[in-house]
């Protein structure tokens, strides 16, 4: 058998399978739209590299020799291999999917946005998996993102990472909450309170949730030359509301995430005297998944959690 040439020619694998098909030089070459003579040249070039006659003389025309049938099978599936790589994407159908969704976020979203999102995602694609997986200055999410180990990281940055794909999900003002029966609470009759009060106020702060990121609140408040008087810190968010109603500590932190709380439990918010920023959440993502359509449909059911949210 002849050495193969450095480039093979997929046309000269299709005419090889179509020649195996129609046993005919003539009906493939109506086929391909070609005149017969290019195709008889291609069935000499092939013959030349495969060291086989491929089709001969039979007693009703032309007929693949054993060798020629063998190969039908291979070039079939060396044209369905090249047609999947370049076909385009076919839509997600999620009801018929069983896709692994790897969702990182931190617990001080608010209560309903994560249990609404693996609802939706329950109901319109049942046979799939939802993984959330917590965040915390130990893990790298932009390693992650790019190995393909996490689809989705759901947090708020001042300055998200200018290389990953983000879409803004929603905006939390800041607000200050403390024990409804702590001594500043019941000294004040109103809700105001000064930038002196409120800096001095013993405070409870999460752990830094993302690497090199010590917090919107502690970092907003040193770029303007001032420091908060932080006497705890927690790793778990979802403790320091039951914290507060033990302590005379205060909370700084999203609207949102304080009035599932509030309903139960004997706390107090006052409005910050100092002009924070909201709390601005995204979902962040890496180009690699950034046109798959399971992961456009999987980023859209976030939106949709991110939007059913209320604020009062």
């Amino acid at each position: 058998m002849a050495s193969l040439p450095e480039h093979l020619d997929l046309h000269l694998i299709r005419i090889l399978y179509l020649l195996l098909c129609e046993k005919n030089v003539s009906r493939v070459a109506l086929k391909l739209n070609q005149p017969q003579p290019s195709i008889s040249a291609s069935l000499r070039k092939l013959r030349e590299l495969t060291g086989d006659p491929l089709l001969v003389r039979g007693a009703r025309g032309m007929v693949p020799t054993q060798h020629g049938e063998s190969l039908l099978r291979p070039a079939k599936r060396i044209l369905d291999e090249t047609e999947r790589l370049f076909v385009k994407k076919l839509p997600f159908e999620p009801q018929g999917a069983a896709r692994i969704f790897r969702i990182a976020a931190p617990d001080y979203l608010d209560s309903q946005f994560l249990p609404n999102l693996v609802a939706g995602i329950r109901r319109d694609s049942p046979r799939s998996r939802v993984m959330i997986h917590s965040l915390g200055p130990e893990v790298d999410y932009i390693r992650l993102l790019s190995d393909g180990n996490l689809d989705l990281v759901i947090a708020n940055w001042d300055e998200p990472p200018a290389h990953l794909h983000l879409s803004k999900l929603f905006e939390d003002p800041i607000f200050c909450t403390m024990h409804a029966d702590s001594a500043y609470a019941r000294r004040t009759a109103s809700d105001e309170m000064t930038v002196d009060d409120y800096l001095s106020l013993p405070h409870v702060a999460p752990s830094p949730m993302l690497q090199g990121n010590q917090g919107v609140i502690d970092a907003f408040l040193e770029k303007h030359n001032m420091r908060r008087n932080v006497m705890v810190e927690s790793a778990y968010f979802g403790l320091i509301p039951y914290m507060l109603t033990q302590t005379d500590l205060v909370l700084t932190t999203g609207r949102q995430f304080m009035r599932f709380y509030e309903k139960t439990l004997p706390l107090k918010s006052f409005k910050v005297p100092i002009k924070f920023p909201p709390m601005r959440f995204y979902q962040l993502w890496h180009e690699r998944v950034h046109q798959a359509p399971e992961h456009r449909w999987l980023r859209e059911q976030v939106s949709t959690a991110a939007k059913s949210l209320v604020f009062q």
